[in-house]
């Protein structure tokens, strides 16, 4: 599942802020607890391995000039929640950018 959230931030500063508040991430998962290991493997990769509710999800974000692309690899069990996971990904992809 590929998920653009548009800024006009720029570049650095989507990343400075994405970098600033990846700590509150797990808050924002659906049911709100979730264990997330953040990783940064270059400068405009953030990768995500995020477990919660028994399962474990692999997602990167990859930050653009205009956007930022959340790319989220649901395992076959949890394609049924994808329509809660995309809304929970707009909606708090934009609180990260504030």
């Amino acid at each position: 599942m590929r998920v653009p959230i548009p800024h006009s931030l720029g570049k650095d500063e989507a990343r400075r802020r994405l970098k600033a508040r990846s700590g509150d991430l797990a808050g924002m998962m659906p049911g709100g607890m979730a264990d997330v290991v953040v990783t940064w493997p270059d400068q405009d990769r953030m990768n995500l391995a995020v477990t919660a509710m028994g399962s474990s999800v692999n997602a990167a974000v990859e930050i653009g000039d205009n956007a930022v692309t959340v790319i989220v690899d649901l395992p076959m069990a949890l394609k049924f929640f994808e329509p809660l996971i995309r809304g929970a990904v707009e909606k708090n992809g934009l609180k990260l950018l504030k």
